[in-house]
């Protein structure tokens, strides 16, 4: 479990987080939302230590990561694994060799049993058959898929996604939804999910945090969404494509039953 309290984080003299406060949960899939600029990738980043809180604590089971020492802070950084928004693969690296790449740096296994834990995760999402394969052989979502691979080669305690979804068509992002869902129950990972993709939001949202202009405004799960009072989560929410397409959905058969009768 991370907890968040009372974080804040100014640049100069503009404030861009202030005062959140959060539970991100054990076995969960927790979606941070929110519109571009409303600080929710500045509050990822205060949670991995890209950057450091102005004021606040970022409690990973109690250990308040912004008092640890450097040392501290590398040890606790062997326990999360990172999936970032374009995949981030090494092009010069095979599939496999990019899936090895937190063994090689962080493990102490022996290379057999390295190359066995990578095969073993990319079995896992479906994509062994790629592994002697290049990424630029490879299309976006299983790029996507690599990088989970290799995101949970060290089985992390705590997993992080910045926009996976973005760039990917509708149904790729529906595997890439369930892969990360699945894979968070399995290992019972706190994983944290930056997302701008209702569809996301409405299959896997366990625990949701609403991010407006640096301010936590709303939490809860995917089926409190719908019966949400907060009219900025609303605005974001109904004016989704995902939305509009179901509104759409739903004029045309009120149509056929008007028309009908």
């Amino acid at each position: 479990m991370i907890e968040v309290k009372h974080l804040y984080k100014s640049f100069e003299d503009k404030d861009v987080l202030m005062d959140i406060n959060a539970v991100f949960e054990n076995g969960k899939t927790n979606l941070i939302i929110g519109q571009s600029g409303s600080g929710k990738t500045v509050l990822m980043k205060n949670l991995v230590g890209l950057l450091d809180p102005t004021q606040g604590e970022v409690l990973y089971d109690g250990r308040n990561f912004v008092a640890m020492s450097k040392r501290e802070k590398v040890r606790l950084r062997r326990e999360m694994g990172m999936i970032f928004q374009g995949a981030a693969l090494f092009d010069s690296l095979s599939v496999l060799e990019n899936v090895m790449f937190p063994l090689d740096m962080f493990s102490d296994m022996n290379y057999r049993e390295r190359v066995k834990r990578a095969q073993d995760c990319l079995d896992r999402v479906n994509l062994i058959d790629a592994q002697q394969k290049y990424p630029g052989e490879i299309s976006g979502g299983m790029q996507k898929r690599v990088a989970i691979a290799r995101a949970i080669a060290l089985n992390p305690q705590y997993l992080f996604c910045d926009e996976p979804n973005s760039g990917l068509d509708p149904k790729t992002s529906l595997v890439i939804d369930d892969l990360l869902s699945s894979i968070t129950k399995e290992y019972n990972t706190t994983t944290i999910i930056n997302t701008h993709d209702m569809n996301s939001v409405m299959g896997i949202g366990e625990n949701i945090i609403f991010i407006y202009k640096g301010r936590k405004e709303w939490q809860g799960t995917k089926d409190n969404v719908m019966e949400a009072t907060n009219k900025r989560l609303n605005d974001l929410v109904f004016a989704s494509d995902l939305f509009k397409k179901v509104k759409e959905v739903e004029a045309e058969e009120m149509h056929k039953n008007i028309s009908s009768h």
